[in-house]
């Protein structure tokens, strides 16, 4: 008897119809938009004009509506189109749905203009000093009304800003992408051994060892940064600092005051080799290049203005 009951309830299961989403069971919004237009205007033609349809497009979604719902809805006659009873009921009923889509649509477009009204944007130090400067003066021109704030940091403190959900976008320049975030490359980099015209280094004839410039204490930035990163990996450690610092900036004076050697990114040396402030010091067996990158929380990609702002990285 046990096994006949669940036989049974099995069957019953199984002969049950599926379930059909209310999607599949409601007409679509433009065909009640539609039936609303001939209910005012009285006349298949004139709505289909004002909604932006041809006629025969209009009478085609006017059957499928009316086939979907199984009831009459419209009297055509060469006097116009009258609602049929049901027609005028189902346009009551159409008129609370438009109504509510139209409350809806207007949400979600605060959501948006909220959205839009402000961009957080977390940058490691050099890409804060010397790229961000010109991509948010190109982002002001195409969102006026956007307000950005620039939280500038080391590489890992860009990662930690972006997964607090305190930034909307980040720039790193380590050798890796932080865990929880996805990523693209927008530009190469190289770092630079430099010193002061008086260091000795300045005057040598051949170039530097990787080996000599890993022995030697140099001005560095400060733990976490991605110049350092990039540095201690190329070089399979580093030597004590002799100055740590936490900007770039601070590392270049320093390296041009004669406190010491440093190695910097190209992007930040331009007006001091230049200007004889900073000599270049060759170096004979390492490359120090290294990706910058855009970053963003795995799984969501940048929207509005974060997403406006990465397309003008892909400039560089």
């Amino acid at each position: 008897m046990g096994k006949s009951k669940e036989s049974g309830e099995s069957s019953a299961k199984g002969d049950a119809p599926p379930v059909i989403g209310i999607a599949h069971r409601v007409p679509d919004l433009g065909a009640m938009e539609l039936l609303l237009a001939v209910a005012r205007l009285g006349s298949l033609g004139r709505a289909a004009r004002e909604l932006g349809i041809t006629q025969p497009a209009a009478s085609s979604r006017i059957r499928s509506m009316e086939r979907q719902l199984g009831v009459a809805l419209v009297d055509r006659s060469p006097r116009g189109s009258r609602l049929t009873d049901a027609g005028a009921l189902v346009t009551d009923w159409a008129r609370r749905v438009v109504e509510a889509a139209e409350a809806f649509d207007v949400g979600a477009h605060a959501l948006r203009d909220r959205r839009d009204s402000r961009l957080r944007v977390a940058a490691s130090m050099t890409i804060a000093e010397y790229l961000l400067p010109g991509w948010l003066i190109a982002l002001r021109a195409q969102r006026p009304d956007t307000a950005v704030s620039l939280l500038a940091g080391n590489s890992a403190a860009v990662a930690e800003r972006l997964l607090a959900g305190e930034a909307d976008l980040g720039f790193v320049e380590g050798l890796s992408v932080p865990p929880g975030l996805d990523s693209a490359v927008i530009a190469r980099d190289r770092l630079i051994v430099v010193t002061a015209p008086s260091h000795p280094w300045a005057r040598r004839r051949g170039p530097l060892s990787g080996a000599e410039l890993a022995a030697t204490p140099l001005i560095l930035r400060e733990e976490g940064s991605g110049t350092r990163q990039v540095l201690a990996a190329a070089l399979g450690g580093l030597a004590r600092p002799l100055i740590e610092l936490s900007s770039t900036t601070a590392v270049k004076a320093s390296a041009v005051s004669g406190a010491g050697p440093a190695v910097l990114s190209e992007l930040a040396l331009g007006e001091e080799l230049s200007g004889h402030r900073l000599v270049a010091v060759p170096l004979a067996d390492v490359r120090l290049d290294r990706a910058l990158r855009a970053v963003w929380p795995t799984g969501h990609r940048p929207t509005g203005p974060a997403r406006d702002l990465l397309s003008l990285t892909r400039g560089v």
